[in-house]
């Protein structure tokens, strides 16, 4: 093992017997390798620490492993955020579940991090034990790759990182962009225009596109509207670092004649919250919806629940309105598989299973997890199912398997006594079923003597994406789903 001051790439092939490097003692290792039938090597830099096993093979490269810092301090591994979910941005860090100098042994659990979508524990990286928590519990808006902790193999290099500090300087920050060429002089002059007073304009973000700093410092003045032309920099060649901008005032506010006037809260947007508002918007600007909407008679559903509850009460099963809901859609599903289909830009993929997302609303916000093969499930499965998820969304206990896919969603908004809406595609689904309560009504029959009944009605509303299902196709659907509902003896079939 030997320390350099930088980067240093050594590439070997098979006949070549070269080595990339002008250092004689690193000449010398390469000859000591060749003799013998397998020698190994570790160097380190002030960025990289590669490592490889040299062995006699065609070709091979070396592997790149995290790095000792040009400070003297000890090989560590550096564990930044991953991102815990496809559509993972930001997260907050909610508990450690290790302290600094713990012993961590592969898949402990060492953090809880709120995702876009839930709660998600983090597990340990690999073996060693835990030097420094650079990010504390209680933070919010971790950005992705910012660095979480410090992992050391030993237990006496936990000393050496007490006073680690991260500067955030992931990247060498771009160069200045060099000014543009002046335009060249009009052929004729023009009359000068008449002096005005200059008009000044409120900065929105301030523009540190020709400021010499790190990204991530940038990153937190765009966000925090802090100017970085005034800030003095602590980094080499005066480079302002994250550390810097502590204590540093934001840009001045827009106007105070745009803040309403009265009392008021701002409330900060968790990361779900933040996803769910641009995906919404992402499906209302892109998909054309169409919308269908119908009322199904539900007395005979309705005895049926009664019928089954009475005769499942022994065994602890209590079954809902929404369990028949989501049986009857999946059915009508695979009788109309268009509606089962997903719009992916270049082509259209119809699933052959059908997995239904049902909307659960929590204090995060809404999400969807999903009733895999509901087609092929009883109605029992259903209500277990769909009572298990919900009660782990609430909690925030959702794996990313369990929310993140399915194929047509069910929104239900009849238990707040709500009779009809109309619900946004849930995108790449290419529909949506929003549920309303059930009310009494009076519908013509000409076999009683009053010439009329009174009948439970439910109204549903289709969100149809016009790319995928036409509305001849959202209208099959709909009439196999009202007839299973209606006759639910179907369902047997």
């Amino acid at each position: 093992m030997f320390r350099i001051n930088s980067a240093i790439i050594v590439c070997m092939r098979n006949g070549c017997r070269q080595i990339n490097s002008k250092f004689p003692h690193i000449r010398k290792q390469h000859r000591y390798a060749l003799a013998g039938t397998k020698e190994s090597c570790c160097c380190y830099s002030s960025s990289i620490l590669y490592e490889n096993k040299l062995k006699r093979q065609p070709s091979f490269l070396l592997s790149t492993r995290n790095f000792a810092s040009g400070n003297d301090l000890p090989s560590h591994h550096r564990v930044p955020l991953p991102a815990l979910s496809p559509t993972m941005e930001m997260g907050t860090i909610i508990s450690w579940e290790k302290k600094e100098g713990d012993k961590l042994n592969e898949g402990d659990l060492l953090a809880e991090i709120e995702t876009d979508k839930a709660t998600m524990g983090f597990e340990t990286p690999e073996e060693g034990y835990l030097a420094k928590i650079l990010v504390p519990a209680g933070s919010k808006d971790v950005p992705l790759g910012k660095l979480l902790c410090i992992i050391v193999s030993e237990e006496a290099d936990v000393a050496a990182f007490k006073d680690f500090v991260d500067t955030g300087e992931s990247a060498k920050p771009a160069s200045s962009p060099k000014p543009a060429a002046p335009a060249a002089a009009p052929a004729s002059t023009p009359s000068p225009a008449p002096s005005s007073p200059p008009q000044t304009q409120a900065p929105s973000h301030p523009d540190t596109s020709t400021v010499f700093a790190s990204p991530y410092a940038k990153t937190i003045a765009k966000e925090k509207g802090i100017e970085l032309a005034g800030i003095q920099g602590s980094g080499p060649g005066g480079r302002i670092r994250a550390q810097d901008l502590e204590g540093a005032a934001p840009a001045a506010a827009v106007s105070p004649s745009s803040t309403p006037s009265g009392q008021y809260t701002d409330i900060a947007m968790t990361n779900m919250r933040q996803v769910i508002a641009r995906r919404l918007v992402q499906s209302k600007q892109t998909i054309p919806h169409y919308y269908l909407s119908v009322d199904i008679t539900m007395d005979r559903i309705l005895r049926l629940r009664s019928e089954l509850n009475e005769m499942l009460s022994k065994d602890g099963v209590k079954l809902s309105v929404n369990d028949f809901v989501v049986k009857a859609a999946a059915l009508a599903c695979k009788k109309v598989p268009e509606v089962n289909s997903s719009w992916m830009d270049t082509f259209i993929r119809q699933y052959h299973t059908v997995d239904v997302s049902v909307a659960v609303s929590t204090d995060a916000g809404l999400i969807t997890p999903i009733v895999f093969n509901a087609d092929s499930k009883g109605l029992s499965a259903i209500s277990s199912d769909t009572k298990t998820l919900a009660g782990k969304a609430r909690t925030g206990k959702l794996r990313p398997e369990e929310f993140q896919g399915g194929t047509f969603t069910i929104s239900n908004l009849g238990m707040f006594g709500i009779k009809n809406f109309t619900a946004v595609i849930n995108p790449p689904q290419s529909c949506i079923l929003a549920v309303g309560g059930t009310e009494n009504a009076i519908v013509p029959d000409s076999s009683t003597d009053k010439g009329f009944r009174a009948v439970k009605v439910m109204s549903v509303t289709l969100s149809c994406d016009h790319r995928v299902v036409d509305g001849a196709v959202g209208a099959q659907w709909l009439a196999h789903f009202k007839k299973i509902l209606e006759q639910p003896e179907l369902m047997l079939l």
